[in-house]
């Protein structure tokens, strides 16, 4: 399969997209500009706390997020962010750290210099950095902190959160008009118009645009792709996309799959998260494996090997296919960030596990290597395909191990250093 983008996910929008570079020691990630889109994630530890966000940061990293967010809402966390930092770097993970600012962000950036220098990016929200009088002195004070670290902002609105005097004023102004509009059409501009005059603002006080990415989150997809579609129409700064407040389990996986697919696949969008409610006892690194997948079947990214995999039906009784299926998804998965390094390209693998004649042999043909398990009353033999061809077929109790270490070998033999005839292997029959 070509691992070219889709052409409409090639539009003028990527091509114009000023570019952010958010920077850890000698890890660079850039923003925009016709870079890779990015998957960010956030962690839901207290940041106090600084041994249990350190390891969630590291298996959120490890799980493909490229960028994390923290909540920095206290001098406490503020005071914790530099360990977490020291602990990632004696870990081996270089994953940038973006801190999360609301209310008191100008006290902390200031109060804690060791803290600002720490973090690689810092998000504002200009809903959440004071009223009145208050909001351009402090909206200035955290874009002079970042501007003396050189770091990024991602000035994000949140409709749940949206600057209430900049709403009541564009209320009052569409009262005036000949024919008003809805008042959800008000509440986009508010949200849209909070991110550019904010944007405009930090340019005016001396920000590099290229050092501005902006975000407006809702919770709703058709909103969601409203207010993307016109934010990406009035500017060229990076975007930050993701359905806020998504949900838990397949509500909140397919929401953010609907809205941020239709967006990405018209070029919109520089970095992504899934804003996933972790259902009891779910890892937080849900969240990055459903991004990391969004961007994989739209053939923009590759993270991991993909699985095709047999839907099952009548013809396959049995759950050999079901059970095979899993155990090689996660032996993957497993094993990425050891083989991200060992064996690059690796993660353009396309692996087939199907389960009866019908479409296994064709579909297990066009994988790299694939196997078609029995169906019922199917004679009990697997065909291996590689590349293309038979290669062996396998028999008896051990069909899993065997396949799952013919999978193991190819990856060793084709991305690895020494290259080997996989034909070869003792395992052909």
């Amino acid at each position: 399969m070509s691992s070219q983008q889709p052409v409409l996910a090639q539009s003028a929008q990527a091509a114009k997209t000023r570019q952010a570079k958010v920077v850890w020691g000698s890890r660079v990630v850039t923003v925009g500009g016709g870079a890779p889109v990015r998957v960010q994630s956030m962690t839901n530890t207290d940041t106090v706390d600084v041994i249990g966000t350190a390891i969630q940061v590291k298996d959120l990293a490890l799980a493909g997020s490229e960028l994390v967010r923290l909540t920095v809402n206290t001098p406490e966390a503020a005071q914790a962010v530099a360990s977490i930092r020291e602990q990632l770097d004696r870990m081996g993970i270089d994953v940038p750290l973006i801190g999360d600012f609301h209310y008191n962000g100008h006290r902390l950036l200031f109060d804690h210099p060791e803290c600002a220098q720490a973090l690689s990016k810092y998000r504002i929200n200009p809903g959440n950095v004071g009223k009145g009088d208050k909001h351009d002195r402090q909206f200035g004070l955290m874009i002079e902190a970042a501007m003396r670290w050189n770091k990024p902002v991602r000035i994000g609105v949140n409709w749940g959160s949206l600057d209430q005097e900049l709403l009541a004023a564009l209320m009052d102004e569409n009262s005036r008009r000949a024919t008003p509009w809805g008042a959800k059409s008000v509440l986009v501009e508010a949200l849209i118009s909070s991110a550019l005059d904010s944007a405009t603002q930090a340019v005016a006080l001396g920000m590099d645009p290229n050092q501005i990415i902006l975000s407006c989150k809702v919770s709703g997809v058709q909103d969601l792709i409203a207010v993307y579609r016109d934010l990406s129409r009035r500017c060229n700064y990076a975007l930050h996309l993701g359905l806020t407040e998504a949900g838990m389990g397949t509500k909140g996986a397919v929401a953010s799959a609907a809205g941020l697919s239709v967006l990405l696949q018209e070029g919109i969008g520089d970095t992504i998260r899934v804003s996933l409610t972790p259902q009891p006892g779910e890892s937080r690194t849900q969240e990055v494996v459903i991004a990391t997948e969004i961007l994989q079947a739209l053939e923009l990214r590759s993270f991991v090997p993909s699985v095709t995999a047999c839907p099952g039906c009548g013809r396959t009784t049995s759950t050999t296919f079901q059970e095979l299926t899993q155990q090689i998804e996660s032996f993957l998965r497993e094993q990425m960030p050891v083989w991200r390094e060992r064996y690059p390209g690796v993660e353009g693998l396309k692996v087939a596990v199907m389960g009866c004649i019908v479409n296994g042999p064709g579909e297990s043909k066009q994988a790299d290597i694939g196997i078609s398990l029995p169906g019922t009353g199917e004679a009990p033999a697997a065909p291996v395909f590689i590349d293309g061809e038979k290669r062996m077929t396998l028999r008896g109790e051990a069909i899993a191990q065997e396949f799952q270490a013919i999978v193991e070998n190819y990856i060793k033999n084709r991305f690895g250093t020494g290259q080997k005839d996989i034909a070869n292997s003792s395992l052909t029959s």
